[in-house]
């Protein structure tokens, strides 16, 4: 087994992708663009963003007695709020500038993967906000559970971002999407087989 192969290496290697695929999906927007809400609950891409981030530093950090070190960053959205506002985390202040965010976000990912550097991943853990009787846990069960859920909010950023300008695929390097393809030809084939079917 390689140094590449171990279940550490690993997990920082896919978590780092999921962060990447999702600042991909903000470059080349301006602040309008990224803070409009995309969804009827109001989803918007920085928002995904700022959520990802408090997530990071949330699992990473209480969960295992590990402190954040920007306490007054204006992107860290304390446990408190979260009481009057359970949205908190997804909605980005006018006065935090994308690219400050995003800076913030790089920083947090650095933060997540000292974590998995400094500790085993049979350390184990408490999440403060979960139930008491399942709040332990393991840094490894704890690092799934945040690449599982950056993933999810990685998609959401893919859908949100296609409909903005049309832009697609998993990350720069790799589009995942096929080139040249006749796309309106293939969504009115997929639409006339929904057709066949009553609402």
């Amino acid at each position: 087994m390689t140094e590449a192969d171990q279940p550490v290496d690993v997990l920082r290697h896919y978590l780092a992708r999921a962060r990447e695929a999702l600042l991909w999906k903000l470059e080349g927007l301006g602040e309008r663009q990224l803070r409009l809400p995309r969804t009827p609950t109001g989803t918007t891409l920085l928002g995904i963003v700022l959520h990802c981030a408090n997530v990071e530093i949330g699992y990473f950090g209480p969960t295992f007695a590990r402190t954040w070190p920007e306490p007054d960053h204006p992107a860290l959205i304390p446990m408190d709020v979260y009481d009057a506002d359970p949205q908190a985390d997804w909605t980005v202040p006018a006065d935090l500038p994308a690219a400050e965010l995003v800076a913030f976000y790089a920083r947090v990912g650095a933060f997540a993967d000292a974590a998995l550097v400094e500790l085993p991943l049979d350390t184990p853990g408490r999440v403060p906000w979960w139930a008491e009787d399942r709040s332990a846990t393991t840094l490894h069960q704890i690092a799934v559970h945040v690449l599982c859920d950056l993933q999810r909010h990685a998609g959401q950023a893919d859908i949100l971002r296609e409909q903005v300008d049309g832009a697609a695929g998993l990350r720069p390097a790799t589009s995942n999407v096929p080139d040249g393809f006749d796309w309106p030809s293939y969504v009115a084939r997929l639409t006339a087989i929904a057709d066949t079917f009553p609402d």
